[in-house]
């Protein structure tokens, strides 16, 4: 089955090539290298408008923010754990 081309805004992400266990990741550490490519995202305002994540409980990394159950999580918090966290290279797809 193959999966369907994704919106132009979606191929445009930052994240688009990085595996969906550090973009729906509800740790900071984790999550840290989809919040990086965030960081330099064009397109971060349609993705924080198509997942509404305060409207849909949603976990993982959404416009610059990692949201767990629809809040954001402290930024604080997450700007230590993401500076402490070492930098991935690379993607999570194969291909």
């Amino acid at each position: 089955m193959s999966k369907t081309d994704p919106t132009p805004w979606q191929a445009a992400a930052a994240c688009a090539d990085l595996s969906p266990s550090v973009v729906f990741a509800r740790r900071a550490r984790e999550a840290a290298p989809a919040l990086r490519a965030c960081a330099a995202c064009p397109v971060r305002h349609p993705c924080e408008t198509v997942v509404a994540p305060a409207e849909s409980y949603f976990d993982g990394v959404c416009a610059g923010r990692l949201w767990r159950n629809g809040r954001p999580a402290d930024p604080a918090r997450v700007a230590k754990a993401v500076a402490l966290a070492p930098a991935r290279t690379g993607s999570g797809r194969r291909g």
